[in-house]
């Protein structure tokens, strides 16, 4: 892997192969999912007939059962030195599922096949973080990961606009999605996801990690106190942070239609493309966990404005307004990971990283479920109370990692 020159300010363009090529992979995987998984609460509530506490409890296991691969996979690609093939599988696998969402007819099918996508992103997304971190210097690394969220928030961007054009020509401004619709949605999103597949096979190249390479165990104490303080913190936040299905059910519940919600959708993705990366940046500079904390402060008035809106046009405009703390935290978050722990742990970190977050998305969800929907006879608290919770949890979450002084981020070889 060839360095830029430190006189250089550092650019995309200086970026090396390994991350333009998993970020064209991520890019072209993001043009299938997000054209699919946006609308997929929309096929289960308008087509299935299934309610908002089934949504959240289908949400919350399809990412908790694939949790515990994210783990294994991330301990097996540092065991064995090799990231890249993990990856490939992962991603393959997620390709595969997707042809059977177009003859799901219960949502039995849907939650079985939406499973299996998951088994596949906990297969590829340790492994997959674990090659950018090996493949860029620390003094890059924030835009590393921002460029690659950039392309991959452009990618979903891409799928919600195709998606929205096949709605308007299908069944134009109708407020509930169709069978057929979905199905030709479906269908369309094969190509790029196996093209997706490809990219990563063809473009990448696993990188050999320098030093003496120690056998991972997957512990939380062998990944430091450091990391495990910043799964705490993290953890709190997720707790709150259900699955975005209920963003756009909100958005429906207020007045948006398809259309409307995919627009909303594709705003969403470009301000997140278009912050993704120079925020990454900026956290080279100035610290990671400063823009984590502005994310989560943007991220709890935004939550709080979900549960108020009352007209569909406020759900739009906080949408694209959540945009920013994507773009601002997400890919900072990812990046602080490998600022914790040795190169050599790397793997088990992100998987262990991503297992929690998926864990805690099973109860995230089902929570949000319950508290919209209720259950056994219990009525819920109504459509704002998951946003009241979310925007809650992150507050708590902001105040923790501001108290917290992590020390000096430790430097690797890469």
């Amino acid at each position: 892997m060839s360095n830029p020159s430190p006189k250089r300010k550092p650019s995309i363009w200086s970026l090396p192969r390994n991350i333009w090529a998993v970020s064209v992979t991520s890019f072209l995987m993001d043009v299938s999912s997000e054209m699919v998984l946006n609308i997929l609460p929309l096929f289960l509530s308008n087509v299935l007939g299934v309610k908002t506490n089934i949504i959240g409890l289908i949400e919350g296991v399809a990412e908790a059962t694939a949790s515990i691969l994210k783990v294994f996979s991330g301990w097996l690609s540092d065991r064995l030195g090799q990231r890249k093939w993990l990856a490939v599988a992962g991603y393959a696998m997620s390709a595969v599922a997707k042809p059977f969402f177009y003859i799901a007819n219960s949502w039995g099918w849907v939650a079985g096949v939406r499973w299996v996508d998951r088994v596949g992103k906990g297969v590829r997304t340790a492994p997959r973080d674990a090659l950018v971190a090996d493949s860029i210097e620390e003094r890059q690394r924030g835009l590393a990961f921002g460029f690659h969220r950039a392309a991959d928030t452009a990618g979903a961007m891409l799928g919600l606009l195709i998606a929205l054009l096949v709605v308007w020509l299908a069944q134009s401004a109708k407020t509930d999605l169709t069978r057929s619709t979905f199905q030709t949605i479906v269908l369309i999103s094969l190509i790029p996801a196996a093209l997706a597949v490809v990219a990563l096979a063809i473009g990448s190249r696993d990188v050999p990690i320098k030093g003496e390479r120690q056998a991972p165990t997957i512990t939380f104490k062998g990944l430091g106190r450091r990391f495990l303080v910043f799964m705490l913190i993290v953890g709190i936040f997720d707790l709150g942070n259900s699955s975005d299905a209920f963003l756009v059910l909100r958005a429906q519940e207020r007045g948006l239609n398809v259309l409307g919600i995919l627009g909303m959708l594709a705003s969403f993705n470009l301000v997140y493309t278009l912050i993704s990366t120079p925020a990454g940046s900026l956290s080279d500079r100035i610290g990671r966990r400063k823009l984590i904390i502005a994310g989560w402060f943007v991220y709890a008035v935004i939550y709080l404005g979900f549960a108020a809106a009352t007209r569909g046009w406020h759900i739009w405009v906080l949408y694209v307004l959540y945009g920013a703390y994507y773009g601002s935290a997400y890919g900072t978050a990812k990046a602080m990971v490998a600022d914790l722990v040795p190169a050599e742990l790397r793997g088990t970190a992100y998987g262990t990283y991503n297992a929690v977050l998926g864990i805690l998305d099973f109860p995230a969800s089902l929570i949000a479920g319950l508290l919209w929907d209720g259950a056994f006879g219990w009525a819920g608290f109504g459509p704002s109370a998951p946003f009241l919770f979310g925007g809650i949890m992150a507050l708590i979450a902001a105040v923790a990692m501001w108290a917290w002084k992590p020390g000096r981020t430790q430097t690797s070889e890469v």
